[in-house]
């Protein structure tokens, strides 16, 4: 499982240096920022969803990745928006100081927008039938709107008031590009079949909370080295987790259903799905 993740990370990769921005000029700070970000590393989670979803139906690569890395530009404006002074006030991401603290607020605010804007641009470019793009677009426009991550970061912004809140702001803000990630695999792979759909949207969906729930236990239990961002953020600020909600314990013990019900939604799958089930389980135990 770990060479084929490492397989997939680096075609991601090859994929994300291929379309990332690139230029110069009087307005070449911009490019220097938004790829700061892009290329600071990072799992690359979504993207390799996408991928690992499609190979599995049989899809190929070059449908799916332009819409992967999409994801992943939108996913990273997210990050550089959400460490503003106005959000959560961070410094470090990924082990580097953040957007704001290496390039000022101003140009770490217009990163964030380059990157939202060339996610759409890429995916626009992509050479795949025009009705697959529109699909493809419209999950991925839906994942990241205000149904999506920014409603959910709306949530997060006012704090969560209930548990059932709590699901629903790891729902939309973590999860919906999560599960989004994994519907364009389905979509680029051509599939008619909707178990299939619902199936990966299941998955997906029990993955994204699962992820969220880690990242609570993390930034309780975890190593600041190994995360490369500072540990104990949300206690700090108050914010409503899973491990506030629940207490350690009990958060482990979500963390485990969540990931359980990940894995039983693969189950029609048989064998084919034995990368995404060994990922599910990765993702349980990861220490960053």
């Amino acid at each position: 499982m770990t060479e084929e993740l490492q397989r997939k990370t680096t075609v991601v990769n090859r994929w994300i240096t291929d379309l990332a921005p690139v230029g110069g000029g009087y307005h070449g700070s911009i490019f220097e920022a938004v790829n700061y970000s892009v290329k600071a590393g990072g799992k690359r989670i979504r993207p390799v969803l996408s991928l690992a979803v499609c190979e599995m139906l049989g899809g190929s690569e070059e449908d799916v990745m332009p819409f992967a890395c999409a994801i992943e530009f939108i996913h990273t404006y997210s990050l550089i928006h959400d460490d503003l002074p106005c959000m959560d006030d961070d410094d470090l991401r990924r082990g580097l100081p953040t957007s704001h603290k290496k390039f000022g607020e101003a140009l770490a605010l217009l990163a964030g927008d380059a990157l939202l804007n060339h996610a759409f641009e890429v995916m626009s470019n992509a050479h795949v039938p025009s009705g697959i793009a529109v699909e493809m677009i419209k999950t991925v426009s839906h994942a990241g709107g205000i149904w999506g991550m920014i409603g959910g970061q709306v949530i997060d912004m006012k704090g969560a008031d209930t548990y059932e809140e709590l699901v629903t702001l790891y729902r939309m803000k973590t999860g919906a590009l999560i599960t989004a990630a994994g519907q364009i695999g389905v979509i680029a792979a051509k599939s008619k079949d909707e178990s299939v759909f619902s199936a990966v949207s299941a998955y997906t969906d029990n993955l994204g909370i699962a992820f969220q729930i880690r990242d609570d236990l993390l930034d309780v239990l975890g190593d600041e080295q190994l995360l490369g961002k500072r540990v104990g953020h949300d206690e700090a600020t108050g914010k409503r987790t899973f491990v506030s909600s629940l207490g350690i314990d009990g958060a482990r013990m979500a963390l485990e259903e969540y990931t359980q019900n990940a894995k039983k939604s693969l189950s029609v799958f048989g064998e084919r799905a034995a990368f995404l089930s060994a990922l599910a389980d990765y993702l349980l135990q990861r220490e960053h």
